[in-house]
């Protein structure tokens, strides 16, 4: 049995030789053989060198370099597309994900099943924005798509064989890795763990990639943005209704409530908004379906160590 751990790396040169110490250690108390790689997504700081310096001492260690920064989704998905492992696990290496955790993800795997996803019972070092705004996205997102996302989980998992090669086949641009896990189904669990503080350096998901990152999962697995759009419509549709047939009334009866352009501006600038809010909400399935036909790959890399060979 061979034991695959994928980790992106992005301007971690403060933590990664650490998780190397951290992350080897329990794979060496497990008792099997194991690869770690380790994905460098256009790092601009120390890492891709310290990297190249981890890989020299121990073959194990993969790397593969982009040729610049594809995000941390996609370079998940170049990290398991490498993965030669019966079983993967995706962690990040900002040891917020203890690797200490992944015997006990193992015990489940071999119990049985074949995702085993990791949930944060506490969050240590988080803000109570972040915090807040976490737990709010995980149950809206569980109440709007189709799939049952569980509740305050990570990328932090292990996947079968079986599993990570059903998500190699899925190519999409925008992706939203732990909902496509869920999304392919087979016998999945969880397994409690407290996350971590930074060990160092700063987040690489302020409020705007955190954003983007929720915009992705939603629109990725709900139609729900779209079918507001046609609520909103419908609505704005039977409001305008129901006020011409007061202004009609009124006007019948000689009230001058409704004479003036004020009325008019309010009534144009409103029903204008709701067009601009459908236009924009349409736009963002548009441009996605634009991002898929061009066709391009997910991520170019620029340079590979311990796996040119492969």
């Amino acid at each position: 049995m061979l034991l695959s751990v994928v980790a992106p790396v992005f301007n971690e040169e403060a933590i990664v030789q650490e998780f190397y110490r951290r992350a080897s250690g329990v794979l060496n108390g497990i008792g099997e053989p194991w690869e770690l790689i380790l994905v460098n997504d256009g790092s601009q700081d120390r890492s891709p060198e310290l990297m190249r310096e981890i890989h020299a001492c121990d073959e194990r260690v993969k790397v593969v370099s982009f040729a610049r920064n594809f995000g941390h989704q996609v370079a998940i998905t170049a990290g398991m597309d490498y993965a030669r492992g019966d079983a993967v696990v995706v962690l990040d290496a900002d040891l917020q994900d203890p690797p200490e955790v992944i015997p006990d993800l193992l015990a489940q795997w071999r119990a049985g099943y074949q995702v085993v996803y990791a949930v944060r019972a506490e969050r240590k070092g988080e803000t109570w924005f972040k915090e807040t705004t976490a737990k709010l996205f995980y149950r809206a997102i569980a109440k709007i798509t189709d799939i049952d996302i569980p509740t305050d989980t990570g990328d932090f998992r292990l996947m079968d064989r079986k599993v990570v090669n059903a998500l190699k086949g899925m190519r999409e641009k925008h992706r939203f890795m732990r909902g496509l896990s869920v999304w392919v189904g087979f016998r999945q669990t969880g397994v409690n763990y407290v996350r971590a503080e930074r060990f160092a350096g700063e987040t690489k998901y302020p409020l705007k990639k955190m954003l983007k990152f929720a915009l992705d999962g939603i629109t990725s697995f709900s139609y729900l943005p779209l079918q507001l759009a046609t609520y909103l419509g419908f609505a704005a549709a039977g409001l305008s209704l129901v006020g011409i047939i007061v202004a009609v009334i009124l006007r019948l009866s000689g009230s001058e409530a409704f004479y003036g352009q004020a009325s008019t501006l309010v009534s144009v600038l409103f029903f204008g908004g709701v067009q601009l809010i459908c236009l924009g909400i349409i736009g963002e399935y548009l441009g996605r379906i634009y991002d898929e036909v061009k066709g391009r790959p997910l991520y170019i890399v620029g340079e590979t160590l311990g796996l040119d060979e492969e």
